[in-house]
């Protein structure tokens, strides 16, 4: 698949082509793809899923000579998927992306189903999480600093994912309950966890200083942040109230890629995710962990500590037991797990 930049712009903006071949902006109705934004955008999609599928839906029509999508169907999505999966050599979360950007192109824009592509997902491989021990994680921890060190103590003291973590607000964090609420987490579900005692002093001061820069960027004519689901109109000045800021709020504001107003948003999860990587690093853990493998090791940790599953379960926010039950990898070893043949022979 080639690729060609300047050409890229044309299909985002949908100008006219030739006379041969079908135009891309049809006479009264939006642009392709500024379409394709309107219905993600309709049904509270996240900005990463609207990026996500708006660039798959382009490299589709790239990857077929710039067809219009209309004129496609079955054979040419699936001509797609087999490009990515044979000659791109992409993993299978990767190769269900792109092929669940499309469906929505056809189903949500066109109106109009295209066959049994359903039933081509690749399949997931079942891996077991990683899972640092309890003195890992105490030499990942202590290579942590300021802000990174409160929220890597978050995603393993609280369990949070990591988008979870950056976007919480300072009205979820409720200290005299020792609790955190996590609103619209994976799923759009909310759920509460608890509020690691370790982090408590240091999260008080740390929201001090977030307070003086919201405050200065009151006094500079911004302060606002960004509400989901249109609340910014019914609660006219909520965005500048004080709870509804982030916790961890970035450096400095930037544009909104959906409203073009500067604010200032959260964290880069960037920032923590390459912090975490080098404190695995530096703390000598030879595992492949992410931040998410703090998440994995709360899980597991409760387990091991003799918490049941099913209260394991609604503190990470699964819908099903089934998901948690992962975790149950651990109660194979220990104390009173299963022991080794090998080690009961010359007893």
């Amino acid at each position: 698949m080639q690729k060609n930049h300047s050409s890229q712009t044309k299909i985002d903006a949908f100008s006219a082509g030739p006379a041969k071949t079908s135009t891309i902006q049809m006479s009264g109705k939006p642009k392709l793809l500024d379409e394709v934004r309107n219905k993600i955008r309709l049904k509270h999609y996240s900005i990463r899923t609207e990026q996500a599928y708006i660039d798959w839906i382009r490299r589709y029509i790239f990857f077929h000579g710039k067809k219009h999508p209309k004129e496609m169907g079955e054979e040419q999505v699936s001509q797609f998927l087999t490009h990515l999966a044979v000659n791109r050599n992409v993993a299978a979360s990767t190769q269900n992306q792109a092929l669940s950007a499309l469906l929505f192109l056809y189903r949500e824009v066109f109106h109009r189903e295209i066959g049994m592509l359903t039933s081509i997902r690749a399949k997931k491989p079942a891996r077991l999480p990683v899972v640092f021990t309890k003195e890992e994680i105490k030499r990942i921890l202590v290579q942590l600093e300021g802000v990174h060190w409160l929220m890597g103590q978050l995603m393993y003291g609280a369990g949070l994912r990591l988008m979870e973590c950056v976007r919480v607000r300072v009205k979820d964090i409720d200290f005299s309950y020792k609790q955190i609420v996590v609103r619209d987490g994976k799923g759009h579900k909310d759920r509460i966890t608890m509020l690691p005692d370790i982090v408590v002093q240091n999260l008080k001061q740390h929201l001090e200083k977030v307070k003086i820069i919201h405050a200065q960027d009151l006094q500079a004519g911004f302060g606002a942040v960004y509400l989901p689901y249109a609340l910014e109109r019914k609660y006219k000045n909520a965005n500048r109230s004080w709870c509804w800021q982030y916790v961890f709020p970035a450096h400095n504001r930037s544009i909104d890629p959906r409203s073009s107003i500067e604010r200032r948003h959260h964290i880069s999860e960037q920032a923590i995710q390459r912090a975490v990587k080098k404190a695995i690093r530096n703390g000598g853990i030879t595992k492949s962990g992410n931040c998410h493998a703090l998440r994995h090791s709360f899980a597991t940790h409760l387990l091991e500590s003799g918490y049941d599953i099913r209260t394991v379960q609604e503190l990470l926010g699964h819908k099903d037991v089934r998901t948690t039950m992962i975790y149950t990898h651990v109660l194979n070893r220990g104390g009173k797990g299963v022991k080794s043949p090998g080690d009961m022979l010359f007893q």
